[in-house]
């Protein structure tokens, strides 16, 4: 998928960058970072506070990838889920791993309010159920939630509250999160960028690093001497770091937004402005922007082609919600690939002593991402504990080799689809 950035609500509606120059030459730093996401700035800014000397490269602009695209949905959690991620490294790390994406929350409030940065954060997250068992399901989440990780901000919404919140009939109750929030993603990553700037960052855009030896990095045009190199390109990374390629798949998800509502017919549809996502493996998410248009992503493709009409698609299943919505044009469709990982756990580790990596994010990653590269910084300094805990999430290649990887993907997704009919 090549859809550029420039096609997206996000990209229309984003602050002006400033221009960024490609690398041409040889630089020298303490730390490369090569990814321009919110992963990759996070990591610069978070070195940077520490006084150490960051380049980071991006081989397209600042948040043209995944962090610059999404659904802008910052929820808690990991993708994964908490009892597999107990079964993965038992109950001790896991409550460790859990107390680190509640502090990502709070994390993002907290540059947002440092920075001063305009993205039009929005308090509030919703997690519908459509089926009984998911309200089977929620209801077991939210005792594990309140009672033993002591996570407060949740409760349960009736249907009753869901009707008068929401207004559509799809759904029979819901989660609600008040500490989780929604915000605009790209204008988000614009501000970890500029702030990392502000304390002497690098950033060369246009510029892809073509491999490494240890932490030195080879571009078409210049190379980076550095004494430290963290790599947070995920699936664009690609042939630069082939080994974690395996660990990682590219899955394409696609998002539409309409034309401006108003405030009223915007209020009228989501009561409490919050973001909305639902139960299904294949699910439909969606919020309001700071323009009140609605912003509904509903599509994801696991073969890797990108042959349908995305709009058409996506507003079907926009109007399976909404219904009332006929009438309303579309103005912006975009999509991306995220990546994903086997056991949809992220994936963080390092290549070498003096090379770290951070992905496989799973589609959950706007808060994860963001105290990411605190952690990674914070190993880099020397202080690896926290770090150290997502290292030892186990990882497995997906299976098939490069070949037939991705069609046994697709097949053990069509268990899943069926599943969401029952």
């Amino acid at each position: 998928m090549t859809a550029a950035r420039t096609t997206s609500y996000y990209a229309a509606s984003a602050h002006p960058p400033p221009c960024r120059e490609p690398l041409a030459g040889a630089v020298s730093c303490d730390v490369c970072v090569i990814g321009g996401g919110i992963a990759g700035c996070s990591t610069a800014l978070h070195l940077a506070e520490r006084g150490y000397s960051v380049v980071l490269l991006e081989q397209e602009r600042i948040g043209w990838g995944a962090s610059g695209r999404s659904g802008g949905q910052v929820i808690h959690g990991l993708a994964c889920g908490q009892p597999r991620l107990e079964r993965l490294v038992g109950t001790t790390a896991a409550r460790a791993l859990w107390d680190v994406t509640t502090e990502a929350l709070a994390l993002t409030r907290e540059l947002i309010e440092r920075y001063r940065i305009e993205c039009d954060w929005v308090d509030g997250y919703m997690l519908t159920a459509l089926k009984p068992r998911h309200e089977r399901e929620l209801h077991e989440e939210i005792e594990q939630l309140q009672t033993r990780l002591n996570y407060r901000s949740v409760r349960y919404m009736p249907r009753e509250e869901v009707s008068a919140t929401l207004a559509t009939t799809r759904y029979r109750g819901a989660l609600y999160d008040g500490n989780s929030g929604h915000l605009h993603p790209l204008n988000y990553v614009l501000g970890l960028a500029a702030a990392a700037e502000t304390l002497g960052v690098r950033i060369y855009e246009n510029t892809r690093a073509t491999g490494f030896t240890g932490p030195h990095v080879h571009t078409v045009n210049g190379e980076v001497h550095a004494r430290q190199l963290v790599l947070c390109g995920n699936v664009y990374l690609g042939s630069t770091a082939p080994a974690l390629a395996q660990k990682i798949m590219a899955v394409a998800t696609h998002i539409i937004a309409t034309e401006p509502l108003g405030e009223r017919r915007a209020r009228a549809l989501i009561a409490n402005n919050a973001a909305v996502s639902d139960m299904n493996w294949v699910l439909d998410y969606f919020r309001c922007s700071a323009d009140h248009r609605l912003l509904f992503g509903g599509r994801v493709s696991y073969s890797g082609l990108g042959n349908f009409d995305a709009r058409r698609a996506t507003r079907a299943r926009m109007l399976r919600v909404f219904p009332q919505l006929a009438d309303v044009s579309i103005e912006h469709t975009w999509g991306g690939y995220i990546d994903i990982t086997l056991n949809r756990a992220p994936h963080f580790g390092r290549l070498l002593p003096q090379v770290y990596f951070l992905q496989g994010f799973s589609g959950h990653g706007i808060a994860l991402t963001g105290i990411a590269g605190k952690l990674v910084a914070e190993a880099v300094a020397g202080e690896a504990e926290r770090f150290d805990l997502f290292t030892h999430i186990p990882h497995r290649a997906f299976p098939g080799g490069a070949l037939a990887r991705r069609p046994l993907l697709v097949l053990a997704m069509l268990y899943y689809r069926l599943r969401d009919l029952l």
